[in-house]
């Protein structure tokens, strides 16, 4: 449960009920994350907004690597469980576990291995990303700095998301437990996943 009053999904109204059946639409449900934006339900469209443009010019897989990093590294479960889930499918949970045992140099390959530590250092302190580890990416492995400039984008983005979710005790809802133990324990390094029943609108519910 949050940490504030939010308005439940049975008595929202206006751009706050827009807002929850819109996320209802992706999850089946109202995702405890979009509860904690009721009282700015613009700020929620317009990170949306945001948060499209960023991804648009990277492709999937790289878009899920680094939100999936990211969120992990910030210890913020369920934007770790949603996209690790989604790599999963990409790559193989094991794969990812990989990934989350900071072993990723065995799975991945040298660029990716490198996008994935530049993306930690980025959610750890971004104070300590040096100039020598943009240079490998850009001169060894071969990206440009437009591509450079999208990875830090997404990792700060995320670090965005997540503080605002976890300052506000937004929990990881019930519904991922549907995804296998073993990847779930792992992905699961911040608040534990709700046994709460997620809330439904009205129209969801009809």
């Amino acid at each position: 449960m949050a940490f504030i009053n939010t308005i439940p999904a049975s008595e929202a109204a206006g751009a706050v009920r827009d807002m929850y059946r819109q996320e209802e639409e992706d999850w089946g449900y109202v995702p405890s994350y979009a509860t904690v934006f009721c009282y700015r339900p613009e700020v929620m469209e317009r990170w949306g907004r945001l948060l499209a443009e960023i991804r648009r010019p990277v492709d999937q897989y790289r878009g899920e690597l680094v939100t999936f990093v990211t969120a992990l590294t910030l210890k913020h479960s369920p934007c770790s469980l949603a996209h690790g889930n989604q790599l999963a499918g990409m790559i193989g949970a094991e794969n990812v576990v990989a990934i989350a045992d900071e072993r990723e140099a065995e799975v991945l390959s040298a660029a990716d291995t490198a996008i994935v530590r530049f993306a930690r250092t980025i959610a750890r302190d971004a104070s300590r990303v040096t100039a020598a580890q943009v240079d490998e990416l850009r001169v060894v492995h071969g990206l440009g700095d437009d591509e450079i400039f999208d990875i830090a984008a997404i990792a700060a983005s995320r670090s965005f998301f997540t503080k605002i979710l976890d300052a506000l005790g937004a929990e990881a809802d019930k519904g991922f437990m549907s995804i296998d133990a073993e990847l779930r324990n792992r992905l699961t390094v911040g608040r534990p996943i709700s046994q709460r029943d997620p809330e439904a609108t009205a129209k969801a519910r009809a």
